[in-house]
C-alpha cells in the first residue's frame, strides 16, 4: 500500500513536491524517505532512562533478548599488549604485505618509506613517523617500500671548499674587518614627550670601505675594510673581524672579494705548524685562547680582557662546543637544476601546503650540496687521490669497474681490496702499474642523504614512475625530500613523488624538547609493554599509541605525556563498549537471510544508514588527505553521539522485547550489522588490533578472515536519503522540548501530546504514527514516552498538572526550494499507566500486568510462540492518511 498525502495547509504544489520525499513501503508500516536537506546534528538523549538494564533480575529474565557476546568489555593491564600480540600472530599481520603484493592489483599505491634509523633505539618521535606510515599503508592496502643506496655520478661532482656557520678567530688567520656603511640615529623621549630633534641625538656617517687595518700579530700585514650585510648596528659597534675558513658569512664575503681561505686548524681542533711555534698543537678552544691573549699582551695590542656570554654552536649529542673549519669536500653544483626542480615541485601536493614554501626556501639557500663525509662507515666515494700532487682520478671506466666489484662483493671492497685491484687494467697501466701506483683510494664516504636520496632508482622501476607518497618529518625538507628531488631531477628531469606529507616533532607535556638530559624521553616500548613499575608506567598497548598519533595534529609539534595517553585509552574504552553493544545485539542474526530491505526498515534505522554513508564518505576522504585527526574526530562524534547517546537509547525496547525474528527487530539488527561493519573498517587502519578482535567475534562471519583481507568500507547509494533528516530532526526538536520540561526524570513515566498546526511538518510527523495516540509507534519510540498523541489542534481540555512548551521548526527541502516554518506545542502530563515488569515501559494496566504486546503471549521459555500483533486501524482524519495493518 502507499502512503496517502492530501493537499492542505501549505498548498497542493508544495505537498506534491513533498510527496516525492516518500517511497511506498514493501512491508507493513515501513515508510521510505527521500529528499535533499542539510546535515543533521543529532542531540543526545537526556532525561530518558536506559530501560531493561536489570531486567534479567526476575521472572521475565528469559523472555527478553539481552545482548550476547564473548567479546570482553575491557582488557586490564598486561592483557592489552598480550592480546595484541596474540592477534598479530593469529591474523597474520606479518604476512599482509606479501599477500598484498601477490594480489597484483591493476594499480598499486607506492608509499616510499624513508631511510632506516642508524643510531640507537627508536624513540617516540620515530614511533610518530612509523605509525603515520603504518596507518597509511593499512588503509591503502597496497605497496610500501623502504629507501636504498646508490653510487654517485662522477659527472656531477666538483671539488670545492666547505662552509662554516660561526666565526672563529686566531692570530694566524686573515683579519679583515667587514663594515656596513651606516647612519646612526639615537632617539630620546622624556615624560612621554619627544624632545627637539637637535637634542635627540647625533647623526654619524662614515665610509671606510677603502681603508685598511694592520694585523696585531703579523708584521707588515694589512687587512682591508670591507662591507658586509650581516654586520649591523643592532649588535656591537658595526665593526667585526672575520676568519673565512671558520664561518659561513665570513666565507661568503671572502669569496666575493677573492680573499684567501687559509685554515690553520686540523681535524682535532688544534693549531697546525703554519700558525707558528707558539700556537702549534694548542687546542683552539682551551689553552690556545690563553696563548693568544699573552701574545697580544706582549705586542702591546691588548686593550681590554673581559669574559662574556654569547651564542656558540654546541654538538647536540655530546653537549660540547664545536670548531667549524674549512676542509676539502665533494660538492654538487645544483644551480643548473634548481630552477627545474622548483618548477616540478608546483605539480607535487604538499601536506601541509606550507611545506612547499619551506622546501623551496631551503633549496634557495643552497647553491651547492656537499655530498662527502668523513666517517668510519658508509658508501665510499670512488675517487683516487694522487699521492704527491693535488690531483684526483675518477672517470666512467673506474666507476664501472667499482660498480662490478660492489655487485659481486659488496661496498666493503673499497676498504679491503688492494688499491691496484680497485682500478681496471687499462687505467692501472697509465698510473704507474701495480708496483708503482701513483694513486690511493680516497677515504671519504657519501653523505647518507645522497645515498638514501637515490633510492627512488631502485624502488620505482621505469623512468616515468613516481611514488604516490613520501612521508617524513619536517627536518627532511632539507634532507631526504630534497636529496631525492635533486637526484631525480638531475638524472631524469622528474620529481620522484606525487605527494609529500610532512609531520612535526614530538615534545614533552609542557611543550619542551625531549632530551635524555632532561629526563623526559618517552620510550615507545615502555608505552606499549609497560615499565618496571606498572603503577607508574602501565602497559597501554600499541593501539593506544596509534590512537594518540592519529588524533594529534601531526603537521605541527605533537605533545605526549601520561595524561595524553590516558585520554587516548579512555577514548578507545568508549569505542570498545560501543562495539560490544553492536556485537551483542546481532547475535542470532544472519545478514544473508535476515536483513530487511532498506525501504522496508524503520525510519530511524533508515536514518542511521543515511548517516553511515555520509560518515563513510567523509572518513574515506579524510584518509585520502592523510588527515587522521579528522578520522578520529568523525568516529568519536559518531560513536559517542549518534550511536551511544542517541540511537542505542531509542532501540533497546525493540531489540530486547520483540520476537527474535520480528521484522521490527530485524530492521534494527540490519542497521546494527551495517554500522558495525562500517565502524570496524573505518577504525582498522588506526586500531588494527581492536578491529581484528571485533572481526573475530562477529557471529555470522565466515572463516574469521582478517579485516584487512576483506576490502574497504562498503555502503550503498540507496542509503542516502536526506529527506529523513527533516523527520528525525523535527521529532528530536520536539523531544528536546519534552525532555527539557522534566529535567532529571524518567521520560517513560509521562505521556506527551504534540500539537502541530496543519501543514508540511504535520504531514511529515504523521508518517511516523498512524493512530492519534500510540505507545508502539515509531514516533513514540523516538519520543521515548509512555504514549504519544499527535493532534493538529489544541485538545479541548487538559489536567492541572500539565506542562506545556512551544516552539517552531523550519522545513527545508529540495535544496531550499521548499521552505515552511511551522509552530508546535508539546503538552506533557504524568501517565496513568503502570510499569511493565518485563519491558519497564509505563504501558501496563496494573502493577502485575504486562504491556499490551506481551499480554496475550505465553512467556514460557519452552513455548516461544509468536507474539500477537496489535491491530492498528486506519484513522481517517481530514481525509485519508497513512495507516498500519
Amino acid at each position: 500500500m502507499r502512503w496517502g498525502l492530501h493537499p492542505r495547509g501549505p498548498g497542493a504544489a508544495a505537498l506534491a513536491a513533498a510527496r516525492n520525499l516518500w517511497v511506498p513501503p514493501r512491508l507493513r508500516c515501513r515508510p521510505g524517505w527521500q529528499g535533499t536537506t542539510g546535515r543533521l546534528l543529532v542531540r543526545s538523549v537526556t532525561g530518558a532512562s536506559n530501560q531493561l538494564q536489570s531486567s534479567n533480575n526476575g521472572r521475565y529474565r528469559d523472555t527478553v533478548l539481552l545482548p550476547q557476546t564473548s567479546f570482553p568489555m575491557k582488557l586490564l593491564g598486561q592483557q592489552q599488549p598480550d592480546t595484541e600480540l596474540e592477534i598479530q600472530q593469529k591474523c597474520g599481520f606479518s604476512e599482509l604485505y606479501s599477500w598484498q603484493r601477490e594480489r597484483k592489483a591493476k594499480t598499486e599505491f607506492c608509499l616510499h618509506d624513508g631511510p632506516p634509523y642508524a643510531n640507537g633505539d627508536p624513540h617516540v618521535g620515530h614511533a610518530l613517523n612509523k605509525v603515520i606510515t603504518e596507518i597509511t599503508s593499512r588503509q591503502r592496502g597496497r605497496q610500501r617500500e623502504r629507501g636504498g643506496s646508490g653510487l654517485p655520478d662522477p659527472e656531477t661532482m666538483t671539488q670545492a671548499e666547505s662552509r662554516g656557520f660561526n666565526p672563529l678567530s686566531h692570530p694566524g688567520a686573515p683579519f679583515e674587518i667587514f663594515l656596513n656603511s651606516f647612519n646612526r640615529e639615537r632617539e630620546c623621549t622624556s615624560r612621554g614627550e619627544q624632545q627637539a630633534e637637535g637634542e635627540a641625538g647625533s647623526l654619524l656617517s662614515v665610509d671606510l670601505e677603502t681603508g685598511t687595518c694592520a694585523h696585531p700579530l703579523t708584521p707588515h700585514k694589512d687587512s682591508p675594510l670591507l662591507p658586509a650585510n650581516h654586520v649591523t648596528m643592532t649588535k656591537g659597534t658595526g665593526l667585526v673581524h672575520t676568519a673565512p675558513a671558520h664561518g659561513m658569512e665570513d666565507y661568503s664575503v671572502a669569496s666575493q672579494h677573492n680573499l684567501p681561505t687559509d685554515c690553520l686548524v686540523d681535524e682535532d681542533g688544534v693549531f697546525t705548524d703554519v700558525a707558528g711555534p707558539e700556537l702549534q698543537n694548542k687546542s683552539v678552544l682551551e689553552e690556545g685562547t690563553d696563548v693568544v691573549i699573552k701574545m697580544l699582551q706582549a705586542s702591546k695590542h691588548l686593550l681590554k680582557e673581559e669574559k662574556l656570554v654569547h651564542s656558540y654552536p654546541y654538538d647536540w649529542r655530546t653537549k660540547k662546543p664545536v670548531v667549524i673549519r674549512a676542509s676539502k669536500q665533494w660538492f654538487v653544483n645544483i644551480t643548473d637544476i634548481k630552477a627545474t626542480a622548483k618548477e616540478l615541485l608546483k605539480k607535487v601536493k604538499f601536506i601541509p601546503g606550507s611545506a612547499l614554501n619551506a622546501m623551496v626556501e631551503t633549496m634557495d639557500r643552497r647553491p651547492y650540496w656537499c655530498i662527502s663525509r668523513q666517517r668510519v662507515w658508509g658508501v665510499p666515494i670512488p675517487v683516487f687521490h694522487h699521492k704527491t700532487k693535488d690531483e684526483f682520478l675518477i672517470n666512467s671506466q673506474t666507476t664501472e669497474h667499482i660498480i662490478k666489484l660492489v655487485e659481486q662483493h659488496g661496498s666493503d671492497v673499497w676498504w679491503t681490496l688492494p688499491p691496484e685491484q680497485l682500478l681496471p687494467e687499462e687505467v692501472l697501466s697509465q698510473v704507474g702499474g701495480p708496483d708503482a701506483l701513483e694513486y690511493a683510494p680516497g677515504q671519504d664516504i657519501l653523505d647518507i642523504w645522497f645515498d638514501s636520496g637515490t633510492s627512488w632508482s631502485c624502488v620505482l622501476p621505469g623512468t616515468d614512475q613516481r611514488a604516490d607518497l613520501y612521508l617524513e618529518g619536517k627536518d627532511q625538507l632539507g634532507g631526504w625530500f630534497q636529496s631525492s628531488l635533486l637526484t631525480s631531477v638531475a638524472a631524469r628531469k622528474k620529481a620522484p613523488f606525487k605527494t609529500v606529507v610532512v609531520h612535526g616533532f614530538t615534545l614533552g607535556e609542557k611543550g619542551e624538547k625531549m632530551s635524555k638530559s632532561l629526563g623526559n624521553v618517552i620510550d615507545p616500548d615502555v608505552v606499549i609493554n609497560g615499565g618496571q613499575d606498572p603503577n607508574k608506567e602501565p602497559p597501554y598497548g600499541a593501539d593506544v599509541l596509534r590512537w594518540w598519533v592519529a588524533e594529534s595534529n601531526v603537521f605541527t609539534e605533537v605533545t605526549i605525556s601520561p595524561s595524553v595517553l590516558n585520554a587516548a585509552r579512555d577514548d578507545i574504552s568508549k569505542l570498545r563498549n560501543t562495539l560490544r553493544f553492536l556485537l551483542g545485539n546481532i547475535a542470532g542474526f544472519n545478514p544473508e537471510t535476515d536483513s530487511v530491505p532498506v525501504n522496508d526498515m524503520y525510519v530511524i534505522d533508515q536514518y542511521m544508514l543515511h548517516l553511515l554513508q555520509d560518515l563513510a564518505n567523509k572518513i574515506t576522504d579524510a584518509y585520502k588527505q592523510y588527515d587522521f585527526g579528522k578520522v578520529v574526530r568523525l568516529l568519536r562524534a559518531f560513536y559517542t553521539r549518534e550511536l551511544s547517546s542517541f540511537y542505542f537509547s531509542i532501540i533497546k525496547d525493540r531489540l530486547y522485547c520483540e520476537n527474535a525474528d520480528d521484522p521490527k527487530r530485524r530492521s534494527c539488527q540490519t542497521a546494527l550489522a551495517e554500522t558495525l561493519d562500517v565502524v570496524v573498517r573505518s577504525v582498522a587502519p588506526i586500531l588494527p588490533h581492536l578491529a581484528e578482535e571485533v572481526f573475530q567475534h562477529i557471529p555470522y562471519a565466515k572463516g574469521k578472515e582478517s579485516v584487512f583481507r576483506t576490502g574497504w568500507i562498503r555502503t550503498s547509494s540507496i542509503w542516502k536519503k536526506p529527506g529523513l533528516e527533516e523527520a528525525i530532526e523535527s521529532t528530536c526538536a520536539m523531544r528536546d522540548s519534552f525532555l527539557g520540561s522534566i529535567p532529571g526524570k524518567n521520560a517513560a513515566e509521562y505521556k506527551v501530546t504534540l500539537v502541530i498546526e496543519p501543514g508540511l511538518l504535520f504531514e511529515i510527523i504523521e508518517m511516523l504514527q498512524a493512530e492519534e495516540t500510540s505507545s508502539t509507534s515509531q514516533l513514540n519510540e523516538l519520543m521515548m514516552a509512555s504514549q504519544t498523541t499527535l493532534l493538529s489542534q489544541e485538545p479541548r481540555s487538559t489536567t492541572t498538572d500539565v506542562i506545556e512548551r512551544k516552539g517552531t521548526f523550519l522545513i527545508n527541502l529540495e535544496g531550499g526550494d521548499i521552505r515552511e516554518e511551522s509552530s508546535y506545542k508539546v503538552i506533557v502530563t504524568p501517565t496513568t499507566k503502570e510499569k511493565c515488569p518485563r519491558c519497564w515501559k509505563y504501558t501496563a494496566e496494573s502493577p502485575d500486568a504486562l504491556s499490551p504486546p506481551a499480554a496475550g503471549r505465553s512467556l514460557s521459555k519452552d513455548a516461544p510462540e509468536p507474539w500477537p500483533r496489535v491491530q492498528r486501524d486506519r484513522v481517517a482524519r481530514e481525509g485519508s492518511k497513512p495507516g498500519f495493518k
